[in-house]
């Protein structure tokens, strides 16, 4: 009876020793097993099986946000858990010194994951804590090496620098540098003042610029439409001289056109005589000329031309002319 009693515990307590032996891991997470104090493995997500007292998993540093009355704080407590997703650090705001020796507050944000669980177990005693001085240190090396106004509109190559010289820094830990992120960059008030009155001017001299090109535009563009005008007043008054002339032109052909018909009648009619119609114009021309000088009011003389025996002559041809007819 005694014996299987003992028998019973011995096989209660193998159970148990089983049951306490098996251990889940859950994914993205894992656990560095040393046996009696020697790394052993390291375990994958899932169901593993390790032999209590004689494996144990290695306690590692990590550090976690906790809400308290105040915001928010950061604890780093210890746990056998290895994180493997990538975290985020938010470092507390620090002062750093740029190269015009002008102190700025900096704050910044570290975004990294552990690849290689045994590194970060046995190549360094506080992770959390070694990359916050290092991420600390590293910013103040690189921003001594910048002005403040390139700090001001440098943060993609700050950040490129941070992140390559951690990744480096890093490696040899088991952490992989995803990316650096400065959250905030204040300079000192009496800076921000001078800046905002820099900028102010800044904004007053472009408007100024804008207002004066605007000016220069709508001259040019009131010049222009002057010149246009100009050119199509000219352009009319060219068609309106055209067309004039050519009015006159097709009045002057007219003209011309009757009177060589009046001509051609004339000849016609005195063809059957002796007549000259040249004389019979030149006779209508002169009796013409004669009632223009003699219309005046004032008119108390009348001169005759030198030929005015000619003349009589051609009067005398034109009255027979008329009595033949």
């Amino acid at each position: 009876m005694g014996v299987l009693v003992i028998f019973g515990i011995i096989a209660a307590i193998a159970v148990l020793y089983v049951l306490v032996g098996f251990t889940i891991i859950q994914q993205s997470e894992t656990k560095v097993v040393e046996r009696l104090g020697k790394y052993n493995r390291t375990l994958t997500s899932g169901i593993n099986f390790i032999l209590p007292i004689i494996d144990q998993a290695r306690s590692v540093y990590s550090r976690i946000e906790r809400n308290g009355p105040n915001g928010t704080v950061v604890v780093t407590r210890l746990s056998d858990k290895i994180d493997l997703r990538e975290q985020v650090y938010d470092f507390p705001k620090q002062s750093v010194i740029t190269k015009d020796n002008v102190t700025t507050t900096i704050n910044a944000l570290l975004y990294f994951q552990i690849v290689d669980p045994v590194k970060a177990v046995y190549e360094i005693d506080n992770l959390p804590n070694a990359i916050e001085k290092l991420t600390q240190t590293t910013l103040r090396n690189v921003i001594g090496e910048l002005e403040l106004d390139e700090t001001l509109t440098s943060r993609d190559t700050i950040n490129s620098k941070l992140r390559a010289v951690l990744d480096d820094a890093t490696n040899k830990w088991g952490v992989k540098v995803n990316r650096v992120e400065l959250q905030d960059i204040t300079p000192p008030e009496s800076v921000r003042r001078s800046m905002e009155q820099q900028m102010q001017a800044e904004r007053e001299r472009r408007a100024k610029v804008l207002e004066a090109r605007g000016r220069k535009e709508a001259m040019i563009l009131q010049s222009e439409g002057e010149k246009e005008s100009q050119i199509n007043q000219a352009e009319a008054e060219r068609q309106t001289q055209i067309l004039r002339a050519q009015g006159e032109a097709d009045a002057r052909i007219l003209q011309a056109t009757a009177e060589a018909e009046a001509i051609r009648k004339v000849a016609d009619a005195i063809a059957s005589t002796k007549t000259d119609p040249a004389t019979y114009m030149l006779v209508n021309r002169y009796i013409e000329t004669l009632k223009e000088v003699a219309s005046g009011q004032d008119t108390k003389v009348v001169y005759l031309p030198y030929e005015s025996s000619n003349m009589m002559s051609a009067l005398g041809a034109l009255t027979n002319l008329v009595k033949k007819d």
